[in-house]
């Protein structure tokens, strides 16, 4: 399954590369890009006029409707904020919050991330 991210400071870039999944990361410059596949999207926890992008690349064409869950990274310490742009796309796309991680993940992360996303493949399946 194809992961779509979006990074701002690199952490959730850090780790996408770990995962050693098909990714693809959406661009600034140019977010209208249309995946033609089902996939599990990631972003990062910013206010939201750092992470539109995120919302063009999901309005555009049938994109929104590929998305099989969202999984965020962002700091623990900002308790009920923790993950809250990936909280919201959930909320407001109505798909399933799939996994959070501190920053760019630590080795269990990575390992339980990949077993949330075998999962999803395996039900579409």
């Amino acid at each position: 399954m194809k992961i779509v991210y979006y990074s701002i400071t690199g952490q959730t870039r850090r780790f996408i590369k770990k995962l050693d999944l098909p990714a693809y990361e959406i661009e600034p410059a140019n977010p209208f890009f249309e995946i033609n596949e089902p996939f599990v999207l990631v972003v990062p926890t910013y206010d939201i006029e750092m992470t539109e992008v995120v919302n063009d690349f999901l309005d555009f064409k049938d994109n929104a409707h590929q998305m099989l869950g969202v999984a965020g990274g962002g700091n623990r310490n900002f308790a009920d904020l923790f993950v809250y742009t990936a909280k919201d796309i959930a909320r407001d796309y109505h798909v399933p919050l799939v996994f959070a991680f501190e920053f760019s993940g630590t080795n269990e992360d990575v390992q339980n991330f990949q077993k949330v996303v075998m999962e999803l493949e395996s039900k579409r399946a």
